[in-house]
This record gives C-alpha cells, structure tokens and sequence, in this order.
C-alpha cells in the first residue's frame, strides 16, 4: 500500500472553489496509485469566521480578559482544524470520494499534556491503517492531539505542518505534500526581491535554518521531525503545476547544485530576515559573573527569547524582540545593571550548506553590507547560516544586496565560481 500524506493550509480550505483544487490533488494521487491521507489547517486567517485567531479572539472577548486558562483555550482553537476536517471530507463525498473526517485524538496523536505548545509522545496508526485500506480518505485535523488522560492538546505554531509529517513518518508514507499559496521555499522574500527564484532541492538543515532565521513557509519542527525519521517533504502551490521544493536528506543533483572539489556544493542557498528586533548591551564586568547568571535566568523565567548572544568580558550583546522590551527593562534595573537598547533592528541570514568549505564567506557579507553603508550592529554565525544584526529600515536593501552579490536570481552554471 503506497501511502502520501497531503498537508492542506488555511487558504486552501477557505471557498468552494479552493476546496475544488483540493479534490483535484487528492484525485490525482488516487489516479497514480496512491492512498491518500489529508491533513487540514483551520478556514482562512485571521478575521475569518473560523480561523484560529478568530476563535482565540472570541474566547478572550466572552472571557473579558487575555489570561484565559490555557486548557479552555486549547479547547476552542481545536476547532479551527475539526470543522475544516468536516467540510473538507464533506466535498470530498460529493465528488465521488469516500471520506470521512478525524480529530487528532480520533487519527491516534497522543500528546504530553503541555497546553498551547504540545509534543506529541506517541502515534496509534491502526484506526488510519484500516480507513486507508478501505481506500477510504481520512481528512484527520491538524495542530491537535490528546493526552492519555483524554485532554485535548494544541501544537503550537506550524502544528498542522508537524502533524502532516507524524502521521507521514508513523504511516511510512513515500512522502509528505505541504501545499500552500506560494510556489515552493525561495531563495529570499519575494516582497523584497522581485527576482527572487523557487529552490528546486534542500536539505532538512538548510530548510530548518530558513526557517528558524524567519522564513515562514514550514515550521522548523515540521523538518526536523522529518529528518528525524527521513521522509521527504514536498512543498509545492495549491493550484499551479510546478514540482515545488523537495525537502529531504540528500542536496540532489538538480539546477541548485554546483560542482566543486568532487562534490556538489552551493555557498548560499537563500536568504531569510527576522524584523522587530532590539539589541540589548549590558556593561557587567568579570567579577559580576553571578549577576550574569541571575539575569538569564531570570529573562528566561519571564519568557523572554534570546539570540544572537556575544559575551565579551565587559559586556554582553543580545537581541530581544520589540514586544518584550518593556519586560527586560523592568528586569535588568531591578538587578541595577547598566545597559542600553537599541530599538528598530532587523536580523538578516544567509544560508548555505557551501560555506562550511569555502572560506571569506563572512568577509564577503560584510563588505557587501558595508559598501552600501548598512550599519553592522551585530554579527553570529555557524557551520551553515551567519546572521548580521542591522537598523531595520535598511532591511530591504540589504536582503537585496546580499541576493545580488551571491547569484541568488539563477541557479549557478557550471562556468560560474559563485564562491570565488
């Protein structure tokens, strides 16, 4: 029994006529002797009527304050996904195709009990199994599990897509499609790069490091449970023809690759960018080292997320997003630290397996950025991604620039030394 797992995002489930081109691909599948599971998002996005913003906004209207309980709120926004799951499998059986519609708790997800941000612990696939021999569709809802205690958990952000690739992986499924309203992972924002092109090939850990450097295309848990137990990840548009993005263990030989020293490289894959950011410098020096573990601690105890961290003996450097100022504020002056804040920043990545064998490659970000006069606030890196810190209103020059100068609009020719 071949078995794909075909992953539907909220505008794909959104109308009649979306729904439609999601027939066509479940009978498509069919016609190449797949048997296909269908996994759904919640209808529509924010401000439509069962979008899972939507209900958490209603829940927290009919509450009358934003600190609803985290289980009363699980609650409801598993609904987003279970009346996509309906619908979907209802036009399903009008069009000829048995189906039938499945919570996550009914598609054998079992969770760890950690409201709004679940793992899942375990996967019964005996009931899928049989629905799938039946040649029956199962359209099971995304973003949702339940605890062996019977309470229903939420996944958290990309929770439909981390669903898709458990149910693929326990299935032993061939692959796992992510269809979606853009074409396959680009090689950088096109809201900022008109020439910006679709990757035909990628690696899990490149696709990850896009993705945790603030591409939005698949959440980084998706790809790393797929990498965990290797299977290939496509990511492709709802309605048009093109292959997409292959996502799997392999670089491929393909269009992307370049050839170099007997292997197939490419230095920068693509290029991804997070906004809203602050840089956060305290003056603390070596003999404070306990007040430096107590202020960690306690930002992580305030659920502040760190990054791009540079410990030097006098100070220490990292960023923060805009929304949690405030929060670290209040902290570091109760410690009576000295520090400072630079609002307004923006971080910028590039991504490439290549650079792990190439050297200069930070040199030539720098003087990239640095010809066009963008200030460095802030640099990291490693074996496959550096990241500079920059004011955020030169964000879109310098995620072009970056673009440009590595070749990014075409695929490398065998003539052409892009990591010269």
């Amino acid at each position: 029994m071949k078995i794909i797992v075909q992953k539907f995002g909220g505008t794909s489930v959104a109308n009649s006529q979306t729904r439609d081109e999601v027939i066509k691909r479940v009978r498509e599948a069919r016609e190449k002797g797949y048997r296909p599971l269908v996994v759904v998002s919640a209808m529509g996005r924010a401000g439509d009527p069962y979008a899972t913003d939507t209900l958490k906004d209603l829940m927290i209207a009919a509450g009358g304050r934003p600190d609803i309980s985290l289980r009363e709120m699980d609650m409801i926004m598993a609904c987003g996904e279970i009346i996509s799951a309906v619908v979907m499998s209802a036009t399903l059986c009008a069009n000829g195709i048995a189906s039938l519609s499945l919570t996550g708790a009914q598609a054998g997800l079992i969770t760890d009990g950690n409201y709004g941000n679940a793992q899942v612990v375990d996967f019964h696939p005996e009931r899928l199994l049989a629905h799938l021999r039946n040649d029956e569709v199962a359209v099971v809802a995304g973003f949702q599990g339940v605890t062996p205690e019977g309470e229903i958990n939420t996944l958290g952000r990309g929770g439909s897509d981390t669903t898709a690739v458990i149910l693929g992986a326990g299935l032993g499924a061939e692959r796992v499609e992510i269809y979606t309203d853009v074409n396959g992972i680009m090689t950088a924002d096109p809201r900022f790069v008109a020439n910006a092109r679709i990757i035909d090939h990628l690696t899990y850990n490149e696709v990850c490091q896009l993705a945790y450097e603030g591409a939005k295309v698949i959440h980084p848990r998706a790809v790393e449970i797929a990498m965990q137990h290797n299977v290939e990840v496509v990511v492709k548009h709802l309605s048009e023809s093109g292959a997409g993005t292959i996502i799997s263990n392999e670089l491929g030989t393909g269009k992307d690759t370049h050839r170099f020293g007997g292997q197939d490289l490419r230095v920068i894959t693509g290029i991804a960018h997070t906004p809203g950011l602050a840089q956060v410098s305290v003056i603390m020096p070596p003999e404070d080292a306990d007040r430096e573990l107590e202020m960690f601690d306690r930002l992580a105890a305030a659920h502040i997320s760190i990054d791009l961290i540079s410990i030097f003996p006098e100070r220490k450097n990292f960023t923060i997003t805009e929304e949690k100022v405030p929060a670290a504020k209040e902290i570091l002056e109760e410690l009576n630290l000295q520090y400072s804040i630079i609002s307004n920043c923006a971080k910028v990545s590039v991504v490439g397996l290549g650079m792990r064998n190439i050297p200069g490659v930070m040199a030539r970000v720098i003087k990239a950025l640095t010809e066009k006069k963008i200030r460095i606030l802030q640099t990291g890196d490693s074996n496959i991604t550096i990241s500079l810190l920059i004011p955020e209103k030169d964000l879109p020059e310098a995620i072009c620039t970056l673009h440009d100068h590595f070749h990014l609009a075409a695929p490398p020719s065998d003539d052409e030394r892009v990591f010269a």
